[in-house]
């Protein structure tokens, strides 16, 4: 993708944001390229200019989208963002940052009863699952798209992800949880409990002998324990999980949803966007397009760098001309840097030539209001 007008087919931001047959709009891409502001300033358009009600969740725990939004905190409860400009549109804006654990706790609290969510809250392989392992946060995100989506209280559900490579996590979430539940080592610990209620210590052994042994050895007994305990205490709600996750990826394929890319105009963020782009095509989800933040412009487009360096170096020999010298320099460098950009976003558009773009020009400041919102939106949105 080029930031030229012509460089590959319009992004329409508006169009999607007002589609009332669109309910989630979801933003991937590398860290630091906007995406957190990216997503709100979305939200709010959603809200302000198509009457949407609208909630922008996010899973990396980032402190500028509450910032931006006028919040002292988000938590994994919706707050509604007040303030805005919603009179006339009758939108409404709620912004919330998802909390791993908790929601893992809300799903073990909605499909057991309470002792039995008890006995898993006091575990600890749940306690250290619920909150630090790999993937437990991917596969929450989806619980809580899932959640927000059925309980169809939302026009518009906006979702900024982690870092691109952990938004594919997020993809792969429910695909990494069946091959855990049908996985060898699962069944095994899971035999026990089905078979009595004896201690998986003592059948595994029994069974198993020096293999283990070797487990003992490596995991250690309190752990191999604890594990037991676990994975019977969560038996029963295992099927749900895989259940509900596969369902969200189904809406995530669904035309109801919406992909967009964001990118700036760097090679690490445009390679991320690519490879984001080939999987979602591989995954049949629904790329909408690709929003490349930061882009520069020169003021005068028709002066190339060429030209404005040459100009300076002449005013600089004739003397008495510093201040127009120096300027012509600086858009010398601009022109040069915008250039550059060019270069590397068109590798995008010539891997995927079709999808939509829009390219929005670098801001003096970092993002840190509503109104800085709102300009990226008037930018996005071109409306």
């Amino acid at each position: 993708m080029v930031p030229s007008e012509d460089a590959a087919p319009q992004l329409d931001v508006d169009q999607i944001l007002a589609d009332p047959g669109v309910r989630i709009v979801v933003c991937c891409g590398a860290g630091g390229v906007g995406k957190t502001t990216t997503a709100a300033a979305l939200a709010l358009r959603a809200a302000e200019h198509h009457g949407r009600r609208t909630v922008v969740l996010t899973i990396d725990p980032a402190r500028r989208l509450a910032q931006s939004l006028g919040l002292t905190e988000l938590d994994n409860t919706p707050r509604q963002v007040k303030g805005i400009d919603v009179e006339a549109s009758g939108g409404e804006l709620h912004a919330m940052m998802l909390d791993m654990k908790r929601t893992f706790d809300d799903v073990v609290l909605q499909h057991t009863d309470p002792a039995k969510a008890a006995e898993i809250f006091a575990n600890p392989f749940y306690q250290a699952m619920s909150s630090t392992f790999a993937g437990t946060q991917e596969y929450m995100a989806m619980e809580k798209l899932g959640q927000l989506h059925a309980r169809g209280e939302w026009d518009l559900i906006v979702v900024d992800t982690p870092p691109s490579r952990s938004a594919l996590d997020f993809l792969d979430a429910p695909a990494r949880l069946s091959r855990f539940l049908d996985g060898r080592m699962l069944r095994l610990l899971l035999a026990p409990a089905r078979s009595g209620g004896r201690s998986m210590f003592s059948l595994v052994t029994a069974s198993f002998g020096m293999f283990s042994k070797v487990v003992q050895k490596v995991l250690g007994a309190q752990l191999l324990t604890d594990l037991s305990g676990f994975v019977a205490a969560l038996d029963s709600m295992f099927g749900g999980f895989r259940q509900r996750a596969e369902q969200t990826y189904r809406i995530l394929q669904a035309r109801e949803t919406a992909f967009l890319l964001v990118a700036a105009p760097e090679p690490d963020a445009v390679r991320e966007a690519a490879y984001f782009a080939g999987r979602l095509r591989e995954e049949k989800m629904p790329l909408a397009g690709l929003v490349l933040n930061r882009v520069h412009r020169p003021v005068v487009p028709e002066l190339d760098a060429e030209q404005s360096g040459a100009a300076a170096e002449r005013l600089a020999e004739l003397g008495g001309h510093e201040a127009t010298a120096d300027v012509l320099r600086a858009h010398a460098a601009l022109a040069r840097q915008a250039v550059r950009e060019q270069q590397v976003a068109a590798r995008f558009t010539e891997a995927f030539p079709a999808v939509p773009a829009v390219s929005v020009t670098a801001q003096p400041a970092d993002v840190h209001d509503v109104d800085g919102l709102r300009t990226i939106g008037a930018a996005i949105g071109r409306s």
